[in-house]
């Protein structure tokens, strides 16, 4: 009885193969072996498909419409590296540019999938930190425009390394390899950077440096630029071992002294190494808030205990002004003879010596009121 019962179901096994095999005859068998509906495409809808065949010239795809899609000529070839890299059996995405031309076809385009694909490529090398060889094609005031592929991308010119600083323009037609460090295909934005090859292990370093580097902390650093609104600072910052990570800070002309600054380069060259605080760090661009003055205490928090009211010194005016003159008392405070105090007579220059003395000192709001002390022995006098 049970091999009867494994008979019965073998025979239904091998019918039922039979009729998967056998073509119908009519439209009710075909409709009856269709798992699903047939794809009636629409234009410019995007439509996924499995390649069947593929050339050098031409790809079809079942899209599970009433006949194969199909890649020709132009729209072929704009896709060429894209279709490349396919093979039969895959499925990808096109977009239906006649749902039925003349010749009763269903023309598709690979166009989208093909730049798609692109972004992808470069998404995943930002995500995998991968280097990629591109060639320069154009320069311009920002940095340098470059082809990887039929990418077009852009390198500013603070991503390059040392080694191509004030060659740029050079680069016109040669080829180099970067990383990807921006990649936003809704912006069309495809950014590179060369530092991050040919400058990788210093900017570990770097990377690791800011990640150790406090507010208030003290280091040296070298003096890398010269601007009329502060100082450029390369800061070293210890690391694991023996090395230092370098990163880039700014000390504003505010923070370069405590005495009044009209121009940075009266104080620092590029080249010089000098000491400086860390006010703050800008997490976005990775850059720090620096101070030189205030590696030093602030002249005005024991001025009062120097200069008391009614102590008389010999100062150097350091500016005349229409309400007063400045008096430097020390490097970083000066004191004010108002113009009310002087006479018409009393005419005072720039670096010019002059005895005062000291009529009252506001520590916190950093004033010092001065009075000119007469030296010599006025005219008529008995």
């Amino acid at each position: 009885m049970a091999d009867k019962q494994t008979k019965t179901k073998k025979e239904k096994s091998i019918e039922a193969d039979k009729t998967k095999t056998t073509k119908p005859q009519t439209m009710e068998e075909l409709l009856a072996q269709v798992d699903q509906e047939i794809v009636v495409p629409k234009k410019n809808q995007i439509i996924t498909g499995e390649i069947t065949f593929k050339d050098k010239k031409m790809m079809t795809l079942d899209i599970g419409a009433k006949t194969e899609g199909i890649v020709i000529e132009k729209e072929f070839d704009v896709a060429a590296d894209y279709i490349a890299d396919l093979k039969v059996g895959e499925t990808i995405d096109a977009v239906v540019l006649s749902p039925e031309n003349n010749r009763g076809q269903i023309l598709l385009s690979l166009k989208k999938a093909a730049v798609d694909s692109k972004w992808s490529f470069f998404e995943k090398a930002l995500a995998e930190d991968s280097a990629l060889e591109v060639k320069g094609v154009e320069t311009n005031k920002g940095g340098l425009i470059v082809e990887c592929g039929t990418m077009r991308g852009f390198v500013p010119s603070s991503q390059f390394g040392k080694q191509y600083m004030g060659k740029i323009r050079n680069l016109k037609g040669q080829t180099l390899m970067v990383k990807p460090i921006e990649v936003d295909k809704e912006k069309n934005r495809l950014i590179f950077s060369e530092r991050h090859v040919s400058e990788a292990k210093e900017l570990a370093q770097r990377d690791q440096a800011l990640k150790s580097v406090k507010t208030g902390s003290k280091y040296e650093g070298v003096v890398s630029g010269v601007m009329p609104f502060g100082l450029f600072v390369t800061v070293e910052v210890p690391v694991k071992g023996e090395s230092f990570g370098h990163i880039e800070g700014l000390i504003h002309i505010s923070e370069i002294s405590w005495e009044k600054v009209n121009n940075p380069k009266d104080y620092h060259q590029v080249g010089d190494r000098i000491g400086v605080k860390v006010l703050g760090i800008d997490e976005k661009t990775g850059k720090l808030n620096l101070s030189l003055k205030q590696t030093s205490d602030d002249p005005w928090q024991k001025i009062e205990e120097s200069y008391s009211v009614g102590t008389t010194f010999e100062g150097v005016v350091s500016r005349v002004e229409a309400f007063g003159v400045f008096v430097n008392v020390e490097p970083g405070v000066d004191g004010l003879i108002h113009a009310s105090k002087l006479s018409p007579e009393q005419i005072f220059k720039k670096g010019e010596k002059v005895t005062v003395s000291v009529e009252s000192v506001e520590p916190k709001q950093r004033r010092m009121s001065l009075s000119v002390v007469t030296t010599t022995v006025p005219v008529g006098y008995k």
